[in-house]
């Protein structure tokens, strides 16, 4: 794809996003169903396009460690070392998003933490900052079934239930992304592996 169809496909996106519609999208991990992240209808649609309990917490996607600590209330300085360092695209959950935000309070655990990853995927990041909010990120599939690390897996129900589906990195037909790694921090110091 080129850089013209690059940037059509993040326009193009983001348009939706900001109509509060529902894309499907590469990410650092598997092919995501994302939304505004600050929307609560939008958050919903997503619950009901996976076919999801509401009482299950999505994670939230941005593009860069600035749009974290505009997304997240209080970071452990830990959190960024394992940003930095880990080998694999790593999902922490914190205490409490930063009420600035406004993020979605459908996205929340029930105890109030927020699962953030900071994606470096070129098209996911660039999605990020163009959109300038947090992303949904959550795998595009029906609720239980595999998650789809390519273009080729994604189910035709998740397909047509979304507004938009992205066009970059279809033609991918192999690929080993798996989700992400997800460890709780807290401001106390608890440190918990949740998903290897």
């Amino acid at each position: 794809m080129n850089d013209n169809s690059f940037r059509d496909d993040i326009r193009a996106a983001v348009d939706v996003l900001r109509r509060g519609g529902i894309i499907v999208y590469p990410t650092d991990t598997v092919w995501g169903i994302g939304s505004d992240a600050t929307s609560s209808e939008a958050v919903r649609r997503v619950f009901a396009l996976k076919q999801r309990a509401d009482a299950k917490a999505l994670i939230t996607l941005v593009g860069s460690l600035a749009q974290l600590e505009r997304t997240v209330d209080c970071i452990p300085e830990v959190a960024y070392q394992l940003i930095e360092y880990s080998e694999r695209p790593v999902t922490i959950v914190y205490d409490h998003p930063d009420p600035a935000a406004c993020i979605a309070p459908e996205l929340l655990a029930e105890d109030g933490t927020i699962g953030v990853r900071v994606t470096t995927e070129p098209f996911s990041r660039a999605l990020c900052e163009a959109f300038c909010k947090p992303l949904v990120s959550t795998s595009a599939n029906i609720s239980g079934q595999p998650a789809p690390a390519t273009y080729t897996e994604i189910s035709s129900k998740i397909l047509e239930g979304a507004d938009y589906v992205c066009l970059t990195r279809r033609d991918e037909s192999a690929s080993t992304n798996k989700p992400s790694s997800v460890i709780r921090l807290s401001e106390g110091g608890l440190f918990k592996i949740i998903r290897p």
